[in-house]
């Protein structure tokens, strides 16, 4: 999975894919193993390898309700704002400047399979629940719900292959 990430006004293009236990990640061509953690909700410990052996630790949690992009990422003592996709948003990407009012639709970011759907047509979830999990490239990708609503559709079942922008939920 490929991310473009702007981290104080540097853009820097991020891709992601497993590699045994860990991840291996490739910024601006440079690749990094990496270990990655929980550390809440939504938040991630990276161990990250380092030049002569040595590693770093990072913290990522979202900023805001996590669904503009908007990153806090704290390492060496330091916090800095990142934003994820961030010129895909602006142009009016799937949560750019998206209201939650009315139907919101889920759809697979790319083409994959779908491993779980974790809710049923009329189950209440919360913003940012988890809704289905579809495995892409090797990785499963959790999506959550963009707003506190009722599951109006659910258009998918496990075990089906999707194509890149097809709805797989439906919220209301």
């Amino acid at each position: 999975m490929t991310f473009e990430i702007e981290l104080n006004d540097r853009r820097s293009t991020v891709s992601v894919e497993r590699a045994g236990r860990g991840f291996r990640v490739i910024v601006d061509g440079r690749p990094h193993d990496v270990d990655a953690v929980r550390c809440d909700t939504f938040g991630l410990s990276l161990l990250l390898d380092g030049d002569a052996g040595t590693s770093r630790d990072v913290q990522i949690t979202p900023a805001g309700d996590g669904s503009s992009g908007q990153l806090l990422v704290r390492m060496d003592g330091r916090a800095v704002a990142a934003t994820v996709n961030g010129r895909r948003m602006r142009r009016g990407g799937a949560h750019a400047g998206a209201a939650t009012d009315g139907e919101q639709t889920i759809a697979a970011p790319m083409p994959g399979r779908v491993v779980r759907v974790l809710v049923a047509p009329g189950d209440v979830v919360a913003a940012r629940q988890p809704v289905v999990v579809v495995e892409a490239m090797k990785m499963e990708n959790e999506l959550r719900s963009p707003k506190a609503g009722r599951v109006k559709d659910v258009a998918v079942t496990a075990g089906m292959s999707v194509d890149a922008g097809r709805v797989l939920i439906v919220i209301e």
